[in-house]
């Protein structure tokens, strides 16, 4: 039997809030998975954020999902989740209910968490939405458990994701749920996405192992490290990039990515070095120096080491 996932695709979408998730289901069936994949909305046409038509989309009430299916709500532009407009739809809140009651896994990527909350589904449970909007998910509903920092939450068949590329990671963890995680690391590998990282890294990086987090200030961090790796690190300049306290950067730093900062500083400086090397104008010394250090000794021990 199919498992379903249908799109509720509201007006002023944020197309890669669908785009991400769509495609990762899409590449899952054609590795043989058994999903169906359907649209629905609240009017035949609407338009995206950024201004793109869609027509001819079925009617919420028009479509048949069940127990085992998931409902996918992507994110629009927030003004109008936050509407008077939006919040008149008593008829699409209640039916999200009745389906949630009868099983239907409910899904919001992005500030689409907005639209679950309407329905009073986030009430006392942990759920989550881009990082800009928390506060305001907070703010406008109490009683949701608002969760910062974190890809994705899921509780009693409500999942809820971060900002556009989460909404991909918890479409690869349904996948995972599904069809198993070697499945999911395959829909993975054919989306190229393997762990959250920097867009300048190479596939195979080192540096891909500790990104698979959402925390700014590291992020901001680790991005200066990588560009500035002929340079000296100092843990008090890394620390106010970060925003944050030397003692509360270090804690930070192990607690998002697993490694000191000195070893993810080595790290990077080897994968550097490894690249360096393949270029046979360069001297042992001048590749010391592109990588921050002060000789070709401490590069001979750092190559040594990775052996």
């Amino acid at each position: 039997m199919k498992t379903k996932f249908l799109f509720l695709l509201l007006p002023q979408i944020h197309i890669m809030d669908f785009a991400g998730p769509y495609q990762a289901l899409h590449a899952a069936v054609e590795y043989g998975a058994e999903f169906e994949i359907e649209y629905c909305s609240i009017e035949k046409k609407i338009t995206s954020s950024a201004g793109l038509p869609i027509g001819d989309i079925k009617h919420y009430s028009k479509t048949n999902i069940s127990k085992g299916d998931f409902l996918i709500i992507p994110g629009s532009n927030t003004s109008y989740l936050t509407s008077n407009e939006f919040k008149e739809n008593k008829d699409l809140f209640k039916w999200m209910t009745i389906k949630y009651q009868n099983g239907v896994n409910l899904c919001s990527i992005c500030v689409g968490a907005f639209a679950l909350a309407e329905c009073g589904l986030l009430d006392n449970i942990p759920c989550t939405t881009h990082f800009k909007k928390t506060k305001q998910l907070q703010s406008q509903f109490p009683k949701a458990k608002v969760i910062e920092n974190i890809l994705f939450t899921e509780f009693n068949g409500i999942y809820t994701s971060a900002g556009i590329a989460s909404g991909i990671d918890l479409t690869l963890h349904i996948i995972e749920k599904i069809k198993g995680s070697y499945f999911a690391h395959m829909v993975a590998r054919e989306l190229v996405v393997y762990n959250r990282r920097n867009g300048n890294m190479s596939q195979e990086s080192e540096f891909m192992k500790f990104r698979n987090h959402i925390h700014a200030g590291v992020h901001k961090a680790q991005d200066w490290i990588v560009e500035n790796i002929d340079l000296k690190m100092y843990l008090t300049q890394l620390a106010e990039i970060a925003g944050m306290s030397e003692r509360n950067f270090t804690r930070i730093f192990i607690k998002e990515t697993g490694v000191t900062v000195s070893k993810f500083i080595t790290l990077i400086r080897k994968e550097k070095i490894n690249e360096l090397l393949k270029n046979p104008d360069l001297s042992r010394i001048k590749i010391a120096k592109k990588v921050g250090l002060q000789s070709e000794r401490q590069l001979s021990r750092i190559i040594k080491n990775q052996k």
